[in-house]
This record gives C-alpha cells, sequence and structure tokens, in this order.
C-alpha cells in the first residue's frame, strides 16, 4: 500500500512569494524606468486609438448589455463607454494589442508587456472615481507608471528563461499573472493577497498558441491579451473579496502547473525583479509587424530605396535571402497562403514584400484589399529565410538582446544588390535618442485619429510633461480621452 497523501496545506511557492515581496516592498528608484513609462504609456494608448478605426476590433467592445453604463466604472479611451473594471480591462486590452503596434519583449519567451495596462489602467481609473465620490484621494497617475513598471517587470524576467512556446502555451498566461499582481495591489492588497491572486492566475486554464500558428492564425491573437488582463482583473476582484488561494499551485505533484503543462519543469531565473524590462523594452515604432521581423522591413525600406535608385523594380529580381535568427525562423517563416490580418502580419515574407512593392508597410496593407495584389505572393514565393547562429547567439545575449536580420537581393540577370543588415530596430533602448522623437510623432498621429485639434493638444501637452503627467489624477487623464 502507498503512504497516505499529506494534508498539511504548504508554505507558498517561492515564485508566488517573490512576485508578491516585489509588488508589495520593493521601490522603483530609476528615472529611466519612468521615463520609459511615459513614453509606453503614449504609445500604447495610440495604439489603441489607431485600433477603432477597425470595425472587426471596435464589434467586440463595449458593455455585455449593450447600453449599460457602471457609475464609478472605468472609461474606454476614445470611446463613450464606461464599464466595470473587469470589461473596460479586456475592452483597452484588445484595443491596444489589435494591431500588434504596441511593445515587445523577446526572449525564451515573447510578449508585450504592455498588454498589462488594459487592467492596470481600468482598475486604477475605477479606484480613483469611486474614492472621489467617497470623498477621498484618487490615485494619480505615477501609480500607473509604477503598476507598469512592475507589471513589465514581472512578465520579462519570467520571459527571460522559460519557453511557454515549447510547450504549446501562450504567453498571454503571464500577462495574467502580472497583471493580478499588480492589480491586486493598486486595490489594496497585501502580500498574503498578492500571493493568492497570482496563484489564482496561475491556476486558472492556460490558452493555448494554436490561433498564432500555421494553418490556425486567426484574430484571436489580437484579443487574447485583452482576455487575459481582464481575467486577472477578476481574480483580483475575487481575492480581495477574500477568495483563498493555492499555495502549491506551481510545484503541488501531479497537479501543479510544473507537471500538468510545464512538463515537470520548474521556472528558472534569470535575475531578480527591478526595472530591467521597461528599461530595455523594444518599441514598435515605424511598423505594424511582429517584432523578429522589425528590422527585415527596414532593410527592405532601405532596398526599396535603392531599386528605384536604379530604375528597377521586384519583377527585376529573381531570389530574396533573408539572414535571420533563429526565432524568427520558427515563428514568421512561412510559405503558402495566408487567409487573413492575423496571418500576414506573422509572415516575415509577406512583411519584406510589401515594403519592396510600395516602400511602406502600415495596418491596412495586411487588409484583403492590398494582400490582393498579385505581385505580393509572387514575390513571397521568391523569398527563402536561413538562421545565422552568431544573430541568434546575439538575440539571446543579455547585453546585446539583438534582433537582427539582413536581406540579399538577386537579379534576374544574376547581380545582387549588397546586403543590406540592421541588428537592432528603431524601437531598441539602444535607439532611443533617435527613437522617441518618433514615438511621439506616432502618438501625435494617433490622437488625430480620433479627437479634434484642441483635445490633441491637450492630452499631448500634459503626456510629453513628465512631472505634471505624474502628479495627474487618473481618472482626469482619462477623461481627456473620451469622445
Amino acid at each position: 500500500m502507498g503512504s497516505p497523501i499529506s494534508n498539511v496545506r504548504p508554505d507558498p511557492d517561492k515564485v508566488l512569494a517573490d512576485i508578491a515581496d516585489y509588488v508589495c516592498n520593493v521601490e522603483i528608484t530609476s528615472d529611466e524606468a519612468y521615463e520609459t513609462a511615459r513614453y509606453c504609456l503614449i504609445d500604447t494608448l495610440g495604439c489603441g486609438l489607431e485600433a477603432l478605426g477597425y470595425p472587426a476590433c471596435t464589434k467586440l467592445l463595449g458593455p455585455i448589455v449593450p447600453g449599460t453604463i457602471v457609475p464609478d466604472g472605468a472609461k474606454v479611451p476614445g470611446t463613450q463607454f464606461q464599464l466595470d473594471p473587469v470589461q473596460a480591462a479586456f475592452n483597452i486590452g484588445a484595443m491596444v494589442r489589435w494591431l500588434d503596434f504596441n511593445d515587445t519583449w523577446l526572449a525564451a519567451e515573447w510578449g508585450h508587456p504592455s498588454d498589462n495596462l488594459g487592467g492596470i489602467l481600468a482598475v486604477a481609473d475605477h479606484l480613483s472615481r469611486k474614492a472621489l465620490s467617497s470623498g477621498k484621494k484618487p490615485l494619480v497617475m505615477k501609480d500607473v507608471l509604477t503598476a507598469m513598471i512592475k507589471a513589465h517587470e514581472i512578465q520579462g524576467v519570467i520571459a527571460l528563461e522559460n519557453a511557454f512556446n515549447r510547450v504549446g502555451l501562450d504567453h498571454v498566461v503571464l500577462v495574467k499573472v502580472a497583471s493580478a499582481a499588480v492589480c491586486t495591489r493598486l486595490m489594496g492588497g497585501s502580500r498574503e493577497e498578492v500571493i493568492d491572486a497570482v496563484s489564482q492566475a496561475f491556476v486558472d486554464g492556460q490558452s493555448l498558441r494554436t490561433y498564432r500558428h500555421a494553418p490556425n492564425t486567426g484574430s484571436r491573437k489580437s484579443w487574447a491579451a485583452g482576455d487575459a488582463t481582464s481575467r486577472a482583473v477578476r481574480l483580483a476582484l475575487f481575492t480581495m473579496k477574500g477568495e483563498m488561494g493555492i499555495p502549491g499551485v506551481l510545484t503541488a505533484k501531479g497537479w501543479g502547473f510544473y507537471d500538468a503543462l510545464f512538463r515537470g519543469k520548474e521556472f528558472a531565473f534569470q535575475r531578480q525583479y527591478g526595472s530591467y524590462v521597461m528599461e530595455q523594452v523594444l518599441f514598435k515604432i515605424s511598423f505594424p509587424a511582429e517584432f523578429h521581423s522589425q528590422t527585415a522591413v527596414e532593410c527592405a525600406m532601405q532596398l526599396h530605396g535603392r531599386l528605384k535608385e536604379l530604375g528597377r523594380t521586384t519583377d527585376d529580381i529573381k531570389a530574396i535571402s533573408i539572414r535571420t535568427h533563429e526565432a524568427a525562423v520558427r515563428i514568421i517563416d512561412k510559405k503558402g497562403p495566408l487567409s487573413n490580418p492575423a496571418d500576414r502580419d506573422h509572415c516575415i515574407q509577406y512583411m519584406v514584400a510589401v515594403p519592396l512593392i510600395f516602400g511602406r508597410l502600415t495596418a491596412a496593407d495586411y487588409e484583403d484589399r492590398v494582400a490582393s495584389d498579385p505581385r505580393i505572393d509572387a514575390l513571397r514565393d521568391r523569398i527563402t529565410c536561413t538562421e545565422d547562429p552568431q544573430f541568434t547567439k546575439d538575440y539571446h545575449d543579455p547585453e546585446k538582446r539583438s534582433i537582427a536580420n539582413g536581406i540579399t537581393v538577386e537579379f534576374n540577370d544574376g547581380t545582387k544588390l549588397k546586403e543590406v543588415v540592421i541588428e537592432y530596430p528603431i524601437g531598441h533602448r539602444r535607439r532611443r535618442s533617435e527613437g522617441m522623437p518618433v514615438l511621439v510623432e506616432k502618438f501625435r498621429t494617433n490622437l488625430a485619429r480620433r479627437f479634434p485639434p484642441k483635445q490633441q493638444r491637450a492630452i499631448l501637452d500634459i503626456s510629453v510633461d513628465r512631472s505634471r503627467l505624474e502628479a495627474m489624477p487618473v481618472h482626469e487623464y482619462v477623461d481627456m480621452f473620451v469622445i
């Protein structure tokens, strides 16, 4: 006979405790982290505003029951919706992720840490309005920036050494975990309550990556993070009502996350939590493209100009070779038909072909109207990818974190253009001084999509002034985005 199972409740798993200690006890002192978080805030909101021009996105937004308005509810930027924080988190999260244009983190696991803004902003806005209605002090935007830094850090540090994609799980599990931690703390949760909420996020059913990969790529990848950050808010609310946690959620034999979903392997960690991820985060500034292709698109834009100088077109091209890193080959190297925009923005051949032909790559270029141009698929068929081991090594090097691509064009007459190689995209930390003015222009453009000039100027003025922004009550800032 086997030994009886011990019913002694374990101490919380160390991973849970470390997250809670960080969220509750660590003060963020990095000026660079706060400055980067401010840029991240405006870029993320701008991405959401641009997505409001796409009916495929807006059809999912609003209250569950049409016409519902929630007193002291969170407002959804760029709309007239005022919703409960769970539904508002979904709305904001879906908007900012829809066009694959917000920030990115690349490591053993990939993801988009600003996806957490859905939960953070919804909770902070709701709490501020609730406090105001009861005569208390509202939260200020520095609280939002702090929560963003910590959510970025939780998601990014776990992702450094732990490849959820290798076991078929989608990276939005980390959005759920990070959002649950920081949103519980925003609600006033204690260390123990943060542990409980994070345990609920891990024990929750996790999304498969099926919708991100051929031949099943689809639009769920555009709202999956909104769903995750929204679910995190719900779990945080349950916890704050006294719902118990699951202390051994990761390590329980047979039933825990490690055994059930991570092939028995425990998480590995490269570094302690601080402000590293926000400082190092990658911005998608120029192109709404899966990040492993960002430098490839930059290369293609340069080559488009070179073709024009030579009086040539893509019809003159016999073959194109892309020298890239392993993750790009595994994720976005695609042959065959592409069935929808979500499929196209995860195909490096498509994302190179469009700028070579048109000299641009915008969100609209993934839609059927542009994709039906026969020149695109004809050129895709002539593009091949090859891994460069050094590019892969530099991609994983914590001191470099490059995302290199090199493109060589061969013409029908046998001549070739000199290879164009770019190691670091414009959104990389090494190109901050070059990239941030362009990011602000991107925000300015996105404001103009939704608001009249006076409102645009008011939002921009406060958003570029960090001291004023940090001191501003959350609900007042969000109110500036109401139409």
